[in-house]
């Protein structure tokens, strides 16, 4: 539930609600929001409509994930991004050892879908020898059935300094939901 006001009334508590309230003269007028969490947010009315939008169209736990959900990472903070089923997974606080290789906040490391339960998509490997070069590679794997895990695997190549040896290994990679960002 989000409840938006123009400061003296209410104006919906969905974005659609809220869209259609706004006149061309309104448009300058700051607004508050509020979620049903009680997070309140003051900003202009267009940018209150259009984060409601965002708000409405991600449900949170027991659906999609939420719009911008916070997990834990191998000793690094990560951001969960979806639009839909399309899931994006990138560096929040990357833990110090990756800054060498290149990693820093926003670093993409997973990419793909989400379908059902199961994540499928790509992931990289960072190395300090080939910064700005990931390895992408395929994995995918289950989500707990409480939402709050989600654990993907999958098949790469060893590189030793930026070049192919022609071994593989196979990674797992948990992410643990830690809170909303």
């Amino acid at each position: 539930m989000l409840q938006i006001t123009d400061g003296t009334r209410s104006i919906g508590n969905t974005a659609s609600n809220a869209a259609g309230a706004i006149g061309g003269h309104e448009m300058g007028r700051k607004t508050t929001w509020q979620s049903s969490a009680g997070k309140r947010i003051t900003a202009p009315l267009a940018v209150a409509v259009i984060t409601a939008f965002t708000a409405i169209a991600l449900p949170g736990p027991g659906g999609a994930a939420l719009a911008d959900s916070c997990w834990l990472h191998n000793g690094s903070l990560m951001r969960l991004q979806a639009n839909g089923n399309r899931r994006w997974i990138s560096y929040e606080q990357p833990r110090r050892q990756l800054h060498a290789a290149g990693v820093g906040r926003g670093t993409l490391l997973f990419e793909g879908v989400k379908s059902g339960n199961w994540y499928s998509g790509t992931s990289r490997v960072f190395s300090k020898y080939c910064p700005g070069n990931p390895l992408v590679y395929s994995v995918e794997g289950p989500v707990r059935s409480d939402q709050l895990q989600v654990t993907v695997r999958g098949t790469r190549e060893v590189y030793n300094r930026c070049r192919p040896t022609g071994r593989y290994t196979t990674d797992t990679l948990v992410f643990t939901y830690s809170h909303q960002c």
